[in-house]
């Protein structure tokens, strides 16, 4: 799991990021201004920075530009959708997301820019389960297990929002994606199949009126 930098001058929102990112298994640091996120990323040690442009004391433009030294990538959460700030905040930093966001996409963009930049989270384990992102493979007690791609997609979503509820529209739009026609009853088919597979019955919690949640 990787150390992240919060800088968010609106408190519910920087609260709400660092709530669901420890959810997931992040540590997090917080602070509310420019400055600060320029002392704390030069003076500690950080996998990942999430970074409002429209901060006080310094714009996260500016912030960006003093912390090429660390090298630490940089996420922009903003509210600023324009095209040319798109343009420079992927010139300057790792990715660009627009408020309001799913926080869904949030930890999805996360967990792809901490992969491409550390190349040693290709593999997730907990308890017997392995599970291998790059070759798209299942472990459990060191021994393959065989997935069909749906039920792959599924198990890597729930592993990748792990401690998240998920409902089960949302699981149809992530794996099935939006042109899936069909009732949500194939998301109940599917997770009893992985509860059976993986020996997961205690782990996938159906969440009562909303869908699954993967309790790691």
């Amino acid at each position: 799991m990787a150390h992240i930098l919060i800088v968010e001058d609106e408190l519910a929102i920087n609260h709400l990021i660092k709530k669901n990112l420890h959810l997931v298994g992040h540590t997090c640091e917080q602070v509310f201004n420019g400055e600060a996120a320029v002392d704390t990323v030069l003076t500690g040690h950080f996998d990942l920075v999430i970074l409002d442009i429209m901060l006080p004391k310094l714009s996260g433009f500016e912030v960006s530009e003093q912390l090429k030294i660390a090298g630490v990538p940089i996420i922009f959460v903003t509210a600023r959708d324009g095209l040319n700030d798109r343009l420079k905040g992927l010139r300057l930093g790792d990715d660009y997301i627009v408020k309001p966001f799913e926080i869904l996409e949030l930890i999805a963009r996360v967990d792809a820019v901490l992969r491409r930049t550390r190349g040693s989270d290709d593999t997730f384990a907990f308890d017997d389960i392995l599970i291998d992102f790059k070759s798209k493979r299942v472990f459990r007690d060191d021994k393959e297990v065989t997935l069909t791609p749906k039920e792959y997609s599924l198990f890597e979503t729930l592993v990748i929002n792990r401690n998240l509820a998920l409902t089960r529209d949302k699981l149809i739009a992530l794996v099935w994606e939006f042109d899936y026609v069909g009732d949500t009853r194939t998301v109940d088919v599917h997770i009893q199949q992985l509860r059976t597979k993986l020996g997961l019955r205690d782990k996938i919690k159906t969440v009562y009126k909303v869908g699954y949640r993967l309790e790691i």
